[in-house]
């Protein structure tokens, strides 16, 4: 995501390097790089002029300091006129209603089956919130099966009506039932075409009409680059609706669209997916994508990924247990359970800063953790409690039981061992202490 933007960027701000002020001449050689960055991103034009323009009255505005170089500069510039353009701060979702309904709009392909499934799973988890699902895709044959397999992957019932072919009465019957039955809000997920049309657009504007939806969310898919943005301002002319979600950014994506939405139809992106698993929904953060744009990582969401995982109990088990030495390879697997659920291995190392450029051309398998779940799951349950036993006999057996090799069960053991040795070690440092709570 954004890698080839943020090289382009990096490569512009170089002109400066080596300056000893901000001028006319070597402001507008940066910022002339800087525009074809943004084009080649597939930034709307506009929105690129505008954007170069804005950074160019601030540089040469600003009386560079001693202590700051004119590169540095230009970068601080650049980030915040980034954060301002993708909308300055993150917008809430709006959860009024008694239910709240959250209506969803946009193409066929764009994820939002999917966006669907992902945001109720989120409400439910992370709001503590009772959510209900409402297929009202009628024309998708594999739709509303899609909805339910969701639906039951995440524990929140889908209301469908396999007889019906009128989504305006499946929307407003089921609105109805999650009265019923006590749900807080409602998520329809609506169909789409491959392309804009009358009948699409009269029709989910005929449910906007009978519902009144607390939340109208457009869904896009990122990779679509400047046709996302045209689609958002089709829709948003007939729909006015309240927020974007974009999908797929996790993928091969030049995320022109992220830069550009929100000039263009003047409505926030209120989040983002960023993967296949239906925890990888993010809230956008635009202050937060500027960093990650320039390469500067983004620490604060990967801590708050961490602390979704967090356990306070389950951490003070395990550090009596490091604290004694008895860290097991059943504690070893729940810890990279943990990892694997706080989402894509490249996305989590390209939020510390630095790490995402020394890795953009390394390949991180998120499947990299297989051949070790493999061989822990291959050990007998006295073996993974007392990993002293494991001798060359019981090795072998594992590799054969895992699919693997002698020397990666060796491997995966040594690694085991240097890393209880090295927790424990850090518990001794700390006196046996370890402060818990969030920020």
């Amino acid at each position: 995501m954004f890698e080839s933007l943020g090289e382009r960027l990096e490569r512009s701000f170089k002109i400066l390097k080596g300056e000893g002020k901000i001028t006319e001449v070597n402001v507008a050689e940066t910022l002339k790089d800087v525009r074809k960055a943004l084009l080649n991103a597939d930034v709307n034009y506009k929105v690129a002029k505008t954007f170069t323009d804005t950074v160019k009255e601030k540089a040469l505005g600003q009386n560079v300091l001693t202590s700051v170089k004119p590169s540095q500069l230009m970068v601080k510039i650049v980030h915040d006129e980034l954060a301002q353009l993708m909308g300055g701060t993150s917008t809430d979702i709006n959860l009024d209603g008694k239910p709240s309904v959250i209506l969803m709009s946009g193409l066929q392909g764009s994820g939002k089956t999917t966006f669907s499934g992902k945001l109720a799973n989120m409400l439910k988890t992370k709001k503590s919130k009772n959510p209900f699902l409402v297929a009202c895709d009628v024309y998708r044959p594999a739709a509303i099966e899609q909805l339910k397999v969701l639906g039951e992957q995440i524990g929140v019932p889908v209301y469908a009506e396999l007889e019906s072919k009128d989504p305006v009465s499946i929307a407003k019957n089921a609105i109805q039932e999650a009265k019923s039955k006590g749900h807080d809000v409602v998520i329809i997920d609506t169909a789409g075409r491959l392309a804009v049309d009358e009948q699409m657009m009269s029709e989910i504007a005929a449910i906007k009409a009978a519902i009144n939806p607390n939340e109208i969310l457009f869904v896009v898919d990122s990779m679509t680059g400047q046709d996302a943005v045209n689609t958002a301002k089709e829709f948003n002319d007939r729909l006015d609706f309240d927020g974007v979600v974009l999908t797929k950014l996790d993928g091969d994506t030049r995320g022109g669209a992220a830069l550009s939405i929100r000039s263009v139809v003047n409505k926030p992106i209120k989040f983002i997916g960023t993967g296949e698993k239906m925890e990888a929904i993010d809230v956008f953060h635009p202050e937060r994508m500027a960093d990650r744009i320039l390469g500067m990582g983004d620490i604060v969401s990967l801590v708050e990924r961490a602390q979704e995982q967090y356990d306070e109990n389950e951490a003070r088990k395990l550090q009596k247990k490091i604290s004694k030495n008895q860290f097991d390879f059943n504690d070893f697997l729940a810890q990279i359970q943990q990892v694997k659920k706080m989402g894509n291995l490249k996305d989590l190392a390209s939020m510390i800063p630095g790490v995402g450029k020394a890795l953009k051309n390394v390949d991180i398998d998120d499947n990299a953790f297989k051949s070790v779940e493999a061989i822990i799951y291959s050990m007998t349950p006295r073996e993974r409690t007392n990993p002293a036993i494991l001798d060359s006999s019981r090795r072998m057996r594992i590799a054969k039981g895992s699919g693997t090799d002698i020397q990666e069960v060796n491997r995966l053991i040594k690694q085991f061992d240097e890393t209880r040795k090295l927790m424990r070690a850090i518990t001794q440092n700390q006196g046996g202490k370890i402060k818990f709570g969030r920020r």
